[in-house]
């Protein structure tokens, strides 16, 4: 591209960084976005300008959100007493895909690693004990996903809870071993929801 293309090529380059685009499938999608301005480029930019603005973590559950709280924390109907245990607000997003699960959540931000150096203060574990008391859980979902790390992570949460009274519930039939909750389709997580068993 000649000198006069130096955004254009840079903005290439900066969609070439996203997850799943690669350099020829973000020229795609630039090109795609040129052709379409007023219809996808100009809404895209501003939409991405407010959500960069906007954008932090809920201090009640650990989802994305644009408020302090979100709205999945603050729907009076989903305090049903039950909490969904994820490593990562993907997990999150892919329990919510499905629509089996009526309760709230918990991100933990990953999974304890003793290779990473990831201990239980790294994570939002101290947070999720807390929430024990304050919002009267009767249930704890562990839809942790099935890695080494990921069923480290749910015994020690167990262990956590113990003497707390909470039932303590892991997603069963339909997660393989080592898979991944955001590769999953919504059939498969609503049934590992429906058939979960006691931890």
């Amino acid at each position: 591209m000649r000198h006069g293309n130096a955004p254009i090529e840079e903005l290439i380059e900066l969609m070439a960084r996203l997850p799943g685009l690669g350099p020829r499938s973000a020229r795609r999608a630039v090109l795609h976005l040129i052709r379409k301005r007023a219809a996808v480029m100009v809404p895209l930019a501003q939409m991405m300008e407010a959500v960069a603005r906007n954008a932090c973590e809920c201090t009640v559950c650990g989802n994305i959100s644009t408020s302090e709280t979100c709205a999945i924390c603050t729907d009076p109907a989903r305090a049903t007493g039950e909490i969904c245990v994820v490593e990562d607000v993907a997990d999150l997003w892919a329990m919510e895909r499905g629509g089996a699960f009526t309760g709230r959540y918990h991100v933990l931000g990953g999974t304890l690693s003793a290779l990473d150096a990831v201990g239980p203060d790294d994570l939002r574990i101290p947070r999720l004990v807390a929430r024990m008391g304050e919002e009267g859980i009767a249930e704890v979902i562990l839809a942790l996903n099935a890695t080494v790390d990921g069923q480290t992570t749910a015994h020690y949460i167990a262990e956590a809870l113990e003497g707390t009274g909470v039932r303590i519930t892991s997603l069963a039939q339909g997660v393989p071993i080592g898979g991944e909750l955001d590769y999953l389709d919504d059939g498969t997580i609503s049934a590992a929801l429906r058939a979960r068993k006691t931890f």
